[in-house]
């Protein structure tokens, strides 16, 4: 009974701040762009499959900082704090006990790569924010890696239903050297947007650059508007 009256808090709170947030998440450019830029049918979103400037590739190429971290499950720890009602720290245990979403979509990286239909599960950062309740001040997160990387988000586009904290890829635990066990994605943004090892999500009321954010790239990152760099 206490986990069928936790699932229904956070439904309830998912709603809420859905509808806070819907009418933003339907003017961002992934969704409402009437010029993008691409090519191929319409994904689900209605933009073209293939982002302008990419090349679509089987292979799944190895990005980061020089740095894998190591983190078993049962060490893993996840901290959301912040502008919240209810700033928590989420052991594996914890997360899992989560609603468990799966999803289908394209991973496009920045260095011009895109990986189509691959297949995830994990929990949604919709379902983290109805946990910890982002106050009405909340309008980005900054997400924080093991490896010390950083990257920011606006809440609109965190909060869509596709931005998963993965643990699961094509069907198998997420690898080391993808960001296992957890690592955001961001489909309709550039791939650098989901953080790798995921540790920390902050909920901050401005907006606040990242690690590659800090080097010239974009705040944004919309891959059909060609968004990479500032």
């Amino acid at each position: 009974m206490e986990d069928e009256g936790k699932l229904k808090r956070i439904v309830e709170a998912r709603m809420k701040l859905k509808a806070r947030f819907e009418e933003k998440m339907k003017r961002t450019p992934s969704v409402a762009d009437n010029k993008p830029m691409g090519s191929g049918k319409p994904n689900r979103h209605g933009m073209p499959v293939v982002p302008v400037g990419q090349v679509v590739t089987r292979k799944w190429p190895v990005l980061d900082l020089g740095i894998q971290p190591e983190i078993p499950p049962e060490e893993w720890m996840l901290t959301v704090d912040g502008e919240v009602e209810n700033p928590v720290q989420l052991s594996w245990n914890d997360f899992m006990a989560l609603p468990q979403t799966g999803d289908t979509s394209d991973f496009h990286c920045v260095t011009t790569w895109s990986r189509l239909d691959m297949h995830w599960k994990g929990v949604r950062l919709l379902d983290i924010a109805a946990l910890v309740q982002p106050k009405e001040t909340a309008s980005h997160i900054l997400c924080y890696g093991y490896d010390d990387y950083t990257t920011n988000v606006a809440l609109e586009e965190a909060l869509k239903p596709d931005v998963l904290l993965a643990h699961t890829v094509d069907g198998q635990p997420l690898p080391q050297e993808h960001g296992g066990p957890v690592r955001m994605i961001t489909p309709q943004l550039y791939a650098w947007k989901g953080s790798k090892w995921i540790k920390r999500i902050t909920f901050l009321p401005f907006n606040k650059p990242g690690f590659w954010e800090e080097r010239g790239y974009s705040n944004t990152a919309y891959p059909w508007r060609n968004d990479r760099y500032s």
